[in-house]
This record gives structure tokens, sequence and C-alpha cells, in this order.
């Protein structure tokens, strides 16, 4: 009995550790972070908006990280910690996302990454590298090709080049994953969160869940939302790498993701001439693509794509691997690699 005893004390404790680190993987690399010296400040532009951002310690040359959508600064707290052991970062909330402004006249291509580059200008004041992931990848590349001496280089991290332009987006996992539901939910009268009515509908559940369990997640994800409105939907069972993609949702502004769903976010800019028109030392990380049988593309930019916007840029390394779409969280050391690689071409 006592050996029974000490055994079910030890899973009952394994359980509410794993439990506890479902819910709470986001504590430990912020208060990493914030030891590292990194603060979280605020800055005005000409406009009015507002962008939210945190500096870290001047331990080298400027860094600007632009996290990718739905995501915040905060994304970046894994790698943070040791980025700043030589490079002075600046991470910034993008428009519609975290404490930045949520004005949909700045959440475009052309005017984001004119703010970007005014960041760069106004409160970095000295050249610097950008790094962008995903859609903060191409406000990243759009900084690289337009930000003329401000931009020394740049790190493009698994951006959707090519694959959200018109004629390829309907056949791309992030349309029929999120955009086209996101698109739909905006249309209802909203009776049911979001995270309950992505969970009915996503893409990746139908592939990759058994049937029925995403209505169980999105049931467990409206119960929740109900309890507690002001925070995010997590899952006490589910690890934090699935639980990440609700942590930020309260403070994104959807039209974002209804900009990108239409194609306004892109601004007129095509991807064959932003990336021509950069010339600046470059670094492409590219998750190697997979398909489903009816030929979708589950991945940000196919092998291909990916292949073409490296063969525009003028001067471009490519890194092919196979991660998650987030290689920054998903493989740190992969990311931080990157970041030394495109030092040394500087």
């Amino acid at each position: 009995m006592k050996i029974f005893l000490v055994i079910a004390a030890v899973l009952s404790a394994a359980v509410n550790i794993y439990c506890w680190r479902c819910t709470h993987y986001w504590q430990s690399p912020l208060r990493r972070s914030r030891r590292a010296g990194f603060r979280e400040k605020d800055v005005s532009l000409p406009d009015g908006s507002v962008l939210h951002y945190a500096e870290g310690p001047d331990n080298g040359p400027a860094l600007l990280l632009i996290h990718g959508q739905t995501g915040c600064w905060k994304d970046y707290c894994s790698v943070l910690p040791q980025l700043s052991r030589s490079w002075h970062i600046f991470a910034v909330d993008c428009f519609g996302h975290g404490q930045s402004s949520r004005s949909a006249d700045r959440y475009g291509l052309r005017p984001h990454g004119e703010a970007l580059i005014w960041f760069v200008k106004t409160v970095i004041r000295r050249p610097a590298v950008v790094s962008g992931h995903s859609s903060g990848g191409l406000l990243a590349a759009y900084a690289a090709a337009y930000g003329g001496p401000l931009i020394r280089g740049a790190v493009l991290e698994d951006p959707p080049v090519f694959s959200t332009e018109p004629a390829f987006f309907p056949q791309s996992f992030a349309c029929r994953d999120t955009y086209a539901p996101l698109h739909q939910y905006r249309l209802t009268r909203r009776e049911e969160c979001w995270e309950a009515y992505y969970l009915r509908r996503c893409l990746w559940g139908k592939l990759f869940l058994p049937p029925g369990l995403s209505d169980r997640l999105a049931d467990y994800a409206q119960r929740y939302a109900r309890r507690c409105p002001d925070r995010p939907v997590q899952f006490f069972f589910l690890p934090g790498s699935l639980n990440s993609m609700f942590l930020y949702l309260r403070q994104y502004d959807d039209t974002f993701g209804e900009m990108f769903y239409d194609y306004t976010w892109h601004c007129g800019i095509s991807h064959e001439q932003l990336m021509a028109d950069i010339t600046v030392p470059t670094v492409f990380l590219h998750c190697k693509d997979s398909w489903t049988p009816d030929g979708i593309l589950l991945a940000a930019a196919s092998d291909q794509q990916a292949r073409r916007a490296v063969e525009l840029i003028s001067n471009c390394q490519l890194t092919e691997l196979s991660s998650p779409h987030n290689i920054h969280q998903a493989h740190p050391d992969a990311f931080l690699s990157a970041v030394e690689q495109l030092k040394a071409m500087l």
C-alpha cells in the first residue's frame, strides 16, 4: 500500500507539473529576457500612432525583430537572452498586435514597412539588421528593399513569399486553415469566440486530429472564453507549442488578417519586385514543403517559391530545414546560427 501511495503521489505530481507547463510555458522565457535587461517602451509616430517595443542592452550592432501574425515581441523571448549578448536588440509589436496601435491604415505592407524604416531612423538611430518571421518576414523584406543605408542586412524567417499572392493563395494552408475561416467569422454574429469557431473549421484539425476531437476542443475553448473573457484561451492538457497559437489573440486585430485574405495588405507590391529590390546581404530561412493529396501546400512557401525568391535577391544565402513554421521557437539554434551567418556576410 505504501508503494502504491508513493507511485500515485509521483504520478499526480508529474501530471500537475505537465499541466502547469502547458499553460505557463511563456513565463520562464519572459523572466529570462527581463533579467537580460529587456525593457518595454513606446514611441509615437508623427501621425500619432504608437509602436510598442522592447529594447535590450547595447552589446553590439542593432537588430530589429519583427514577429509574425497574431504574435507580439514576446514571441522572441526564447532567443532574446542569447541574441542580446552580441547585439543591441529592438523587438517591436506590429500594428494591430500587442500594445501597438490598432490603425488599419497602418497595417498594409507599404505603410507598415515605412513605419519600421522610420523606427530605425528615429529610435535606433543607426543602421540596423532586420529579421522578420512569416508576415514579419515580408515586412523585413520591405525594409531591406527600401530602407536604403539604414538597413545593413536581413534575415527572412520562412516568409509566405509568392504563396500569399492571388494566383496561388487559395492553394495554401494559411488560406484554407485560417484566413478563409476568419473571413467567414467576421461575417457571422460571432456567437462563438474565434478560438472555438476556428477549431471547428481548421484544416489542421481535419488532417491531423481524430474525428470529433476538434469539436470537443472547440467546446472547451468556448467554456474557457466565457469564464475568463479577458484571458487567452489555453488548454491545460495541450503542450505549449499548440497553446502558443492562442496566447496573444486577445491583442490581435483581425482586420489585419482580413487584409491578407483580400490581398489589400500587399498594397499592390508584387513579391517578384519586392525580392528583386533587396540588395543588402540576406539569409533566407525556409521550412521544407509538403502537400496534401489534393494539392494544398502545407508550408509558408513551396520549396520552388523560396528558391525563386533567393534567386531574385542579389546577395542571399538559403537555409532549408525540416521544422514547424516558427523556427526561432521550434529550432532556436538554427535561428541563432542564421543571425550569426548574416553577421559574417556584412
